[in-house]
């Protein structure tokens, strides 16, 4: 029997999208929830209310749910990185926070607003942690912090099960989404002896899967690769000629400040490069300097 892998569309909303109980399982094994609070219920949100972001399409930003205390989530799965993304996050986790107040209320019913984002890249490479915690602390007493905003990213690629000093659960869901691959046909016995995870897993059989649900999710993965290859061209071709201008520069200002002024240009070029791709794709200017962050007189230049 062969399985497929859970981070695709397909299979990711196939199990977390139609099955709120194990959905509620993998929020309480991944979130850095407090003694005594447990996520209690979820609401799908409707297609109208997530966002659309062109260039970010291969992710999943569909599940808002609450805990016992009120508080809320945002669970997404995001399959590329770029240097905009937690930037994004933060815009949508604030937008949930500030929707709670409606007209007439007060101040003191907000609640807290946490976005967990699987990411199956790594974007953190000086780092050898996969877990990162995000929230409003005190800069010189850090246990005094403000309620509010938190947010929550997991490197996929960096977890390794013998790593892990947390929850058991924690440590079986992330299995589940790093271990089990594109036509893996051994489940690892630990998974399957846990009753949420055998039932996840059973929804990742290849055969449950019409002929077209097949085709959808190898249009998801050639997706992914193509943009993956139109990012790294972009960054490539900006750090080429980065590299050029310095060692250029280095000659006549100085090796080292002609290499620091090259790479600075460089990183312009990076966005330059990039959002003439992006526009050669019909992207909107406002989504284009979103990500690249350049400005209305850069893009004239274009």
């Amino acid at each position: 029997m062969r399985y497929l892998d859970p981070k695709n569309d397909l299979t990711f909303k196939k199990v977390f999208g139609q099955h709120p109980h194990l959905l509620r399982s993998f929020l309480n094994a991944l979130l850095p929830l407090e003694e005594g609070q447990v996520i209690e219920s979820l609401e799908y949100l409707p297609a109208e209310l997530v966002p659309a972001v062109p260039l970010f399409k291969n992710s999943i930003v569909d599940v808002r749910c609450r805990d016992n205390t009120g508080r809320q989530f945002i669970v997404e799965m995001q399959m590329l990185w770029t240097d905009s993304f937690k930037s994004r996050v933060l815009f949508n986790a604030s937008k949930a926070y500030v929707n709670q107040l409606g007209r007439g209320r007060q101040y003191e019913g907000l609640q807290p607003v946490y976005a967990l984002s699987l990411v199956d890249q790594v974007f953190e490479p000086d780092s050898p942690a996969y877990y990162h915690h995000y929230r409003f602390v005190h800069t010189t007493e850090p246990e005094r912090r403000l309620e509010g905003l938190e947010l929550i990213f997991v490197e996929l690629p960096k977890f390794r099960a013998d790593t892990l000093l947390g929850k058991r659960m924690q440590m079986l869901w992330l299995r589940f989404l790093t271990e089990i691959k594109d036509q893996t046909d051994q489940i690892p016995a630990e998974l399957l002896a846990e009753p949420a995870l055998e039932e996840a897993v059973e929804y990742l059989r290849e055969s449950a899967f019409s002929r077209d649900e097949l085709a959808g999710y190898d249009r998801y993965w050639d997706a992914i690769s193509s943009e993956r290859t139109l990012l790294a061209a972009a960054l490539r071709d900006g750090r080429a000629e980065g590299k050029a201008e310095g060692k250029a520069e280095g000659k006549a200002e100085g090796l080292l400040e002609g290499l620091a002024q090259g790479l600075a240009r460089g990183k312009r070029e990076e966005a330059l490069t990039l959002a003439r791709r992006m526009q050669a794709k019909g992207l909107d200017q406002a989504t284009i300097q979103e990500v690249t962050g350049l400005s209305d007189d850069d893009l004239a230049l274009l």
